[in-house]
């Protein structure tokens, strides 16, 4: 199957990118710095096709939309900068709205859309209020639909949580009678995530929501 992803070059991104292209699928990952930083990237990474091109602007990747089976939208911010225009409001909501719309548009048959459960300490409100308006948006439309709700992805080359942090919660995440105690907000590894989110995007046994306990199922 054909599988694109938004934000393939990402954290979270590029291990769905690189379990698709493991399992033999075609791949295409649409962001705007186009492929991930070499350092990065395997072997696997030659067997994506990498778009350079703006979620905002849908004619740069509208094309590569078409014999799509399966969009997982993983872009998302934790920090903004509203003078650049990147805000909670516009890049965890208005972004995966507009990728949804373009997806059903091109007759995408499934849409898996990263989320969070909760808001980060210190982050507005604004962050998770924008995710939840998409999520609404997304499950109203005529696709397939998936929503992951995550709690604190940690992982190497975690690019939002400074490096004591992740070493937190990689240490509180990889005790289960630990991790099971922040019930829905539990922390999860990338590697974790990335397989669950594949699997959303490639099974059809999964529809709905996907809460933290559900996650960690796919360790």
């Amino acid at each position: 199957m054909h599988i694109l992803v938004t934000g393939g070059n990402g954290f979270i991104g590029r291990q769905v990118c690189r379990r698709a292209v493991e399992a033999g699928h075609e791949v295409t990952s649409v962001a705007r710095s186009g492929p991930p930083d070499p350092g990065k990237r395997g072997d696997w990474a030659d067997d994506v096709a990498w778009i350079a091109a703006d979620v905002f602007s849908p004619h740069e990747y509208r094309e590569h939309l078409r014999g799509v089976d399966s969009v997982v939208h993983s872009i998302g911010i934790i920090a903004e900068q509203p003078g650049a225009g990147v805000t909670f409001e516009r890049v965890n909501g208005d972004a995966g709205i507009l990728v949804a719309l373009e997806a059903e548009r091109a007759g995408v048959d499934r849409f898996v859309y990263v989320s969070s459960s909760t808001t980060p300490p210190t982050v507005r409100r604004a962050y998770i209020e924008a995710k939840r308006r998409a999520e609404a948006a997304v499950e109203g439309l005529d696709m397939e639909t998936v929503v992951l709700r995550p709690g604190p992805v940690y992982g190497p080359d975690q690019p939002h949580f400074p490096p004591v942090l992740n070493r937190l919660l990689a240490a509180v995440g990889r005790f289960e009678v630990v991790a099971g105690q922040f019930g829905d907000d539990r922390p999860l590894s990338v590697e974790t995530v990335g397989r669950a989110t594949y699997a959303c995007a490639v099974g059809d046994e999964v529809e709905g929501r996907l809460d933290g306990p559900d996650i960690a199922a796919y360790r």
